[in-house]
């Protein structure tokens, strides 16, 4: 179970950040072991139906080690099995067996776990950390239940109200869909791996299990382009005079599901025809990269987009004519800006070119457990937070109470009602039929809104 638990926990970490170093490898040397085993198995049993031995003791084979045919009356002393190494700090321990007129003795000097070094202290280190990979994977259900939910809501918002329907929140709704699609991910890889009943990760993979994990790599690598994309629009916002919101939404859309695709494409191809073994969640090999770089390219590029904005809104924050205003709408988006972009993956980077040898536990706290509320915190900035979304809540709320109090349905919206609910960043809708300058202003209002 608890290697079971490791290696789900090695994946997901890998499809947020890339390998997880030596612990990594230790689930791969832990393969090399069991398959090292179940060939030492095949051969020992095949070996002892072509012997003929009647004077003392077969060969005989004890689900870890196999024992030569021996004349009775002596003893044979071998090497504890090599996957102690694993999980005993004590190398160098022999085991032995006597042959006997009875046949094979017991293991002296007692079970290999006794025998070779497993003692009381490494079984309760062992349980010790099966409690914390629980504790995690516990930890980032939470997460990403927390975050599907919120995000459904969201989503619900921004599709029923017409109003809200512009080309930055149709940016904001495929985010949305992209965190939606990573939880969903992750549930149904822990489905496919923890409660498969078998080993994946060691054995011949089934297609469903390959299936989920292709799509868990999607769904990661497809919302740290949506982050990306974030970026770029913000930084096309602030950087660009004049821009065709429409033609660029279709270039965000293929740089958010298509390029993914593509890598993913890739990815599978190569697994398919070099290392189709396990369930394809082994993140030790080179192949690996395929996924890797892309990902760390999309993180640092949104770095490198949050100095760009922070230089541009620095410029842009003291104009002659504007002075300290702080109702100014680019003062205000800086604040939402220093609030956003380091959600875009600023702690990634602290983690993506963290050394290879760094403590493994620390990276699973912060990139699963902290990393899963990351879709609960984009809900509650880019939906519940925006003065536009709750505006329009606001107004209809009210319109929902007149006419369950009055019996009143209206067909249009009277003048004493038009201006209380409504702020300059509702007339989103309008985009399409005002001014890029006037248009540009309503992004930013609208976006200034979060704080």
């Amino acid at each position: 179970m608890r290697a079971r638990c490791l290696w789900v926990l090695a994946g997901l970490l890998a499809g947020a950040l890339g390998p997880a170093g030596s612990w990594a490898a230790r689930l791969h040397q832990e393969c090399d072991y069991l398959q090292m085993i179940e060939d030492e198995q095949r051969q020992c049993l095949e070996e002892a139906q072509l012997e003929n031995e009647t004077t003392g003791c077969g060969k005989m084979w004890d689900n870890l080690t196999c024992w030569p045919a021996t004349p009775r009356g002596q003893s044979v002393v071998l090497a504890c099995p090599l996957i102690f190494k694993l999980f005993s700090p004590i190398q160098g321990r022999n085991v032995s067996r006597s042959c006997t007129d009875g046949g094979w003795t017991q293991l002296e000097p007692g079970p290999y776990p006794l025998a070779c070094g497993l003692d009381d202290k490494a079984a309760s280190l062992e349980e010790q950390q099966t409690m914390f990979y629980n504790s995690v994977k516990t930890g980032y259900t939470i997460g990403y239940s927390l975050s599907l939910a919120t995000l459904l809501v969201a989503m619900a918002i921004l599709t029923l109200f017409r109003k809200l329907h512009c080309t930055r929140n149709y940016i904001h709704m495929h985010l949305f869909m992209s965190f939606i699609l990573r939880a969903t991910a992750v549930f149904i890889k822990d489905l496919a791996l923890f409660h498969s009943g078998e080993v994946e990760h060691c054995s011949q993979g089934s297609v469903g299990c390959k299936a989920a994990v292709v799509f868990f790599q999607y769904c990661v690598m497809a919302n740290f382009f949506w982050l990306l994309v974030e970026g770029l629009y913000l930084h096309t916002l602030l950087a660009v005079s004049f821009f065709s919101e429409r033609k660029y939404f279709w270039g965000y859309i293929v740089i958010g599901w298509g390029a993914p695709s593509t890598f993913i494409l890739i990815w599978t191809i190569v697994r398919i025809h070099f290392e189709d073994h396990g369930c394809w969640d082994t993140i030790n090999s080179s192949l690996w990269w395929i996924i890797k770089a892309p990902i760390l390219t999309s993180i640092l590029v949104n770095f490198i987009l949050f100095v760009c904005i922070i230089r541009i809104l620095v410029q842009k924050l003291r104009p002659p004519d504007i002075g300290k205003n702080d109702s100014n709408p680019y003062s205000r988006l800086a604040k939402s800006t220093l609030l956003l972009i380091p959600l875009f993956g600023a702690h990634y980077i602290m983690f993506a070119f963290f050394p290879d040898n760094f403590k493994a536990e620390v990276k699973m706290v912060f990139e699963l457990v902290v990393g899963s509320f990351q879709g609960f915190v984009v809900a509650i900035l880019y939906c519940f937070l925006n003065g536009e979304v709750q505006a329009e809540l606001r107004r209809k709320w009210r319109r929902w109470r007149l006419r369950g109090l009055l019996g009143w349905h209206p067909k249009h919206q009277p003048p004493w009602g038009g201006g209380s609910g409504a702020t300059s960043s509702t007339q989103v809708s309008m985009l399409t039929r005002v001014s890029p300058s006037a248009r540009r202003c309503s992004s930013f209002q609208a976006e200034a809104s979060l704080v």
